[in-house]
Formats: structure tokens, sequence, C-alpha cells
């Protein structure tokens, strides 16, 4: 005992170095990761923040500027007058120098003014040239003509000449005459390389990466490219492709997003820029930063690997010679054990188990080797073995009681209780398919070597005991000579079904042959017991399996079943009466069998079954229907009724149909 508690107590101290150093380890880890990130997302949101405030400063004052223009009334009269003044070079030069002052006040790269009626465009050194349709070149201009709005932002390259076709940042604005009709268009525009420069010192000052992308997720600008040089979609060629739509229908606030994929894991910063009608995107990839953290929390391991490796060479040297005795001991006593259970018991039952109940674990090689084959991990706990053992192997119906019966919360009591055995019957399957029968008797006793409540498990194959029971109990519940229910499983079987659907609408049917005894005199009581087998077997024929069939008495019988209305008791009134109604040949000869039938409707006449069948106080008025195929509608009458049928079918109806 005492050598089992120093190898406990040096594993504990073993247990404990490791539990330190990876916690240590993991907390250092998550500890550097949580400022690194925390890093990375004040870093992505400044940058986002000073790139959006210099994009919508360097944007508002061209923009304003262009609008200003488009309103001005000597740009209008210019392109009114347009027509009268085509070849007038005094004419072109006022809107030279006009144009070009602009240029030169506000330091702009381009200034110009396209007609639409001329299709002449003009720019700061005078007339350019003449907007032709169907040239690529001058697809903006009558693109912008074919919208609404007021003004557009175009990157494109500019033809003027002395422009060198550097592309640019165009500002174009809509000028309308007095009609609203749009008769120009005005704007400004700089280099693209401005922006682009821009991004640039942002994303090497920041570490970070840029894009001024559209609605739709194309790139306009970035540190190395132009929507000029062709459609590139960044969310085609970026490492946060899942954040596309997260990204791209938010516009009323930033986002601040991490992302985690294939490509690379990093922070995304998005702001919608209003004047632009674009998104900023900020990406701040992280991939090497966790590749870095993750070299880092390796080494940390391979250091708590050896340390722990050094001080566990260290304690086995010193008590493996104890080690070896306390297995020995152990398996010793352990098969010892099991032998003595074995032995007693091997002939009764079809598996021993032993579970150590205060320490929720199986307590025998055995044991845990049954947890295994059902699937169940290594060293698992009982209580969870137990709910493994009952989804793969006990039936539905029985998973309940039988986790209640042995869960060791009800063990632990029922031995603080003072009770030793428990015992459950429930149905077993091996192979998921056949089910049969089995007893578990559990023996719980206290086990002194560890201080431990324990329990032995028996498990019996009760299947040809269970499946006797149960056919007894089904005989002792028919009628011997029609097979149907007795009286007494009759009346059960009604109440439970009246208890079991509280909220459904029944018919209560009562039956008798008529004039019966007549078959007996006449024919004999041989006869008289064919009649009433055929008889059994045509009622139960026209009911179903749910619906409750029985014999109460002589040539009384009683039918019960759910149905929706009272329309459909009198339909299946009309269907027993003609279907029952027919000629039964006998070993004696023929007999016209004819019948009366009682209906009463549940809940109309009460919702339980001693109101439903409770005796009537006045005669009832008997309709007879001679052979006739119409059968009057349920009405408003009682029967009198006397013998067995009385005794469980004392009804008093408020609706009965009498059909002879």
């Amino acid at each position: 005992m005492k050598k089992n508690v120093l190898l406990r107590t040096n594993f504990l101290v073993c247990t404990v170095i490791i539990i330190g150093f990876v916690i240590t380890a993991w907390i250092g880890y998550q500890s550097n990761q949580g400022i690194f990130r925390e890093d990375m997302e004040r870093v992505s949101t400044l940058t986002s923040e000073g790139i959006y405030h210099q994009i919508d400063s360097i944007f508002t004052k061209p923009i304003n500027i262009s609008l200003t223009m488009a309103n001005d009334s000597l740009l209008k009269s210019f392109l009114l007058g347009e027509q009268q003044h085509l070849e007038d070079q005094e004419f072109i030069d006022t809107m030279r120098v006009y144009l070009n002052a602009y240029r030169e006040k506000y330091s702009y790269d381009s200034v110009f003014l396209a007609s639409v009626q001329t299709k002449r465009y003009y720019y700061f050194n005078g007339l350019d040239r003449t907007l032709e349709e169907g040239d690529p070149e001058n697809g903006w201009f009558y693109d912008f003509l074919a919208g609404e709005e007021e003004y557009n932002i175009v990157i494109d390259n500019d033809q003027v000449e002395g422009a060198g076709n550097e592309v640019t940042v165009f500002i174009n604005c809509r000028i309308r005459d007095e009609e609203g009709a749009t008769i120009g268009i005005v704007g400004v525009g700089f280099r693209v390389n401005t922006l682009q420069a821009l991004l640039q010192s942002y994303e090497e000052h920041s570490g970070v990466k840029a894009y001024l992308v559209d609605k739709a997720g194309d790139v306009e600008i970035a540190t190395d490219r132009t929507g000029f040089e062709g459609t590139v979609n960044l969310f085609d060629i970026c490492s946060f492709s899942q954040l596309k739509n997260e990204i791209l229908t938010v516009q009323d606030q930033p986002q601040y997003l991490w992302y985690d994929g294939q490509m690379g894991s990093g922070f995304v910063v998005s702001r919608y820029v209003d004047n632009l009608g674009w998104h900023l995107i900020v990406e701040n990839d992280a991939t090497a930063l966790n590749q870095k953290l993750a070299k880092q929390l390796l080494r940390e391991v391979l250091i708590v690997i050896g340390t722990i490796l050094l001080v566990l060479v260290t304690i086995t040297s010193v008590i493996r010679r104890y080690n070896r005795r306390i297995i020995e001991l152990t398996v010793a006593q352990e098969q010892a054990h099991q032998s003595i259970f074995q032995k007693a018991t091997e002939q009764l039952y079809e598996n021993i188990y032993e579970i150590d109940i205060s320490h929720n674990r199986a307590a025998s090689e055995a044991t845990q080797a049954y947890f295994e084959s059902l699937g169940a991990p290594s060293n698992i706990p009982y209580d969870e073995a137990l709910q493994v053992i009952a989804q793969k192997q006990i039936k539905e119906e029985h998973r309940q009681g039988y986790l209640d019966t042995f869960s060791s919360k009800n063990v632990l009591q029922s031995f603080a209780e003072g009770r030793d055995h428990l015992r459950y019957d429930f149905m077993i399957t091996n192979d998921g398919a056949a089910y049969y029968w089995m007893r578990i008797t559990t023996q719980i006793f206290y086990w002194s070597e560890d201080d431990s409540v324990r329990m032995m498990v028996y498990r019996q194959n009760i299947d040809a005991e269970k499946r006797r029971e149960l056919y007894m109990y089904e005989q002792m519940q028919k009628d011997s000579l029609t097979g149907l229910y007795n009286k007494v499983a009759t009346q059960e079987h009604i109440r439970e079904m009246l208890d079991r659907h509280p909220h459904t609408s029944f018919a209560f049917f009562i039956l008798d042959i008529d004039n019966f005894k007549e078959a007996n005199d006449n024919l004999g009581h041989a006869a008289g017991d064919e009649v009433l087998i055929s008889f059994a077997k045509t009622l139960q024929s026209q009911f179903r399996k749910e619906d409750v069939i029985g014999r109460i008495g002589g040539d009384e019988f009683i039918a019960f079943m759910s149905v929706p209305n009272r329309e459909t008791a009198e339909e299946k009134a009309r269907l027993l009466s003609s279907v029952l109604c027919r000629e039964v040949n006998t070993e004696a000869g023929a007999w016209h069998v004819s019948t009366s039938i009682g209906v009463a409707l549940v809940p109309e006449s009460g919702r339980d079954f001693e109101r439903c069948t409770a005796r009537p106080t006045t005669p009832s008025t008997r309709l007879k229907n001679r052979g006739k195929t119409d059968i009057p509608s349920l009405l408003p009458t009682n029967r009198k009724i006397s013998g067995d049928m009385a005794d469980i079918a004392r009804f008093c109806m408020k609706c009965i149909t009498q059909v002879k």
C-alpha cells in the first residue's frame, strides 16, 4: 500500500510539472498572440483612418470645384452659343483661358469641357479633338451621358497633347440647361500616381496593404495596379475572399474583420468612401506572425518535453523495483477477485462485470474491454460508457430506465440508503436488428483496498422466460372462443385510451346478436359457437389494429374507436349493420345473423370511462330496421341494458342509434 502511494505521489509530481509547463507555455503563447493581434488591429485602424481622411480631402476639393464649374453660367452660355462660333478662334480662346485659370489656380493636371452638341473636347490649351462615338477611348463620355448621376470618377489615360497618355483620375460633372437636359461635361483630373504614392507611403510605414475597389470589388487603385490597366477583382486574388459579401454590402460604418483561410490569416479594415463610391480596404497579413509564434511555442514545448523526460527517467529509476512488485500484486489480486465471482455465477449469468462507482470507472480489464468493444475510448468514465451502451444496444423505450437505474448517482444513493441490490429488465441487441430480453442484477459492496463503493453486474438472458410471461399475459386478456379481448381487458383498454388521448373524439359501439338463444336451441351449442366465431372475425375485420374489440358476454360485443366527427360514427354504424347481416353456414345448418347496435359519442357522453358507461335510468326506444339498407341518424335516446353487457357498458348516452 505504501509503495502504491509512493508511485502515485511521484506520478503526481510529474503531472504537476507537465501541467505547469504546458500552462505557462500556453499562457505565454496566448498572451503574445493577444498583444500582436491588438497591435495589428490598432495599426490597421489608424492606417485606414489616415488614408480615408486624406483621400476624402483629396477628392472633396476637385469634386466641389467640378460641381461649381458645372453650374457656372459662363460655361452654359458658351455651350449654348457654341454652334454659331465653331470657327471663331477668339470664342475658343475664351474657353481656353477659362479652363487654364482653374488649372493654374488649383494645380490640377487636367481641366476639360466636353460639348454634347458638337462632341468637341476643350482643355486648358484650347480645342483638342472631337469625341467620335464608337471610339473605345471616348467610352467614358457616352457611358456618363447614358447614366443619371451628377458626377462620377473615372481612371483613364489623358489623351490631350502634351499629357503623354498618363493615367489620370478624372472627375466628370454634368452641365444641365434650364430644362434639365445635359448640354456638356466639365471636370478636372490629377495623376493617379498621386494616390498610389499616398498608399505606398502608408504601406511602407505600417506594413499593410491598401486598396480602393468599386462596389463590385474590382480594383480601381492600388500601389501596383489601376482600373485603367484592366479589370481585376480583389477577392479573386486575396486571402480574405470569404469576406467579400460582408465588406461590399456595408456602407454606413467601418468594418473590422479577422479572417483565417487556406491562403493565410490576418485583419482587414473596410471603409466606404461616399465621395468616390469606392471601398477603402486595408489588409494586415498575420501569416508570418502566426508562423513565428508557432515556432516559438514549438521550442517551448520541446523544452518542456525534454525536462519532463529527465524528471521521468529520474523518478522511474528510483521506483522501478517497487513498481514491478506492485504490478504483480495488483494483477494477482485482480485475478483472484474475478475468479471468485466467476466460479460462483458462471452457470447462471451471461456476463459479469465490475464497476468502481466511487471513481466512476471500470474495475476490471473485462469490463474495460466490453466498453471498448462498443466503440468507447480507452479509460472512458463509467457514466459516459453507460450512455454509449444505452445508445448502441438498449431498445429506445428502455434506455431512460436503464440509465436512471444504473447511474453512479443512483447506485451511491441506493448504497447510502442501505439497499445493496438493483435489478432492471430490458430489451438489448448485439447486432442492431434483433432484440432480446435481458435482466441485470447488481450487488453493491464496499471495497476496502481503495476505500471505494463497487458494483458487480450480472447479465442474464431471460428472453424465453419474458416471452412466456408476455404470452401468458396476452392469453389472460383474450376470450378463449373468439380471440377478442375479454370483459376485463376490454374495460381496461378503453379506459387507457380515454386517459391517453384526453382531447380525442371516440365512438363506443355495443353489439348483440339478435335471437341468438334460438340458434343455440335449434342448431345446438356447437353451431352457436361457430356463429359467434364467424361474427367475431367479421366484426374484427371492420376495425383498425389500434381499435378495441371485445366480447363481454355470451352474444354481446363492444368496439371502441377514435372518430373525427358524428357523421363518421353514423356511417360506421350503417356499414356494420350491412356487413354483419349475413348467413353463417354451420355443420348443423345455416343461420341468418342480424345485430342490434348502440353507439355513444365521446366526449358528448362523458370524458371518463365511468360516465360513458353509466347505467341508464329510463327505458330506451328501440328503432327497428328490418332488412333496410338505410339507417336512422343518431337519436337522443337511452337504451336499457342487462346482463354482462350492463356490467361493462352501463352508459347513459346522449346519442344512440338502434339498428336491427
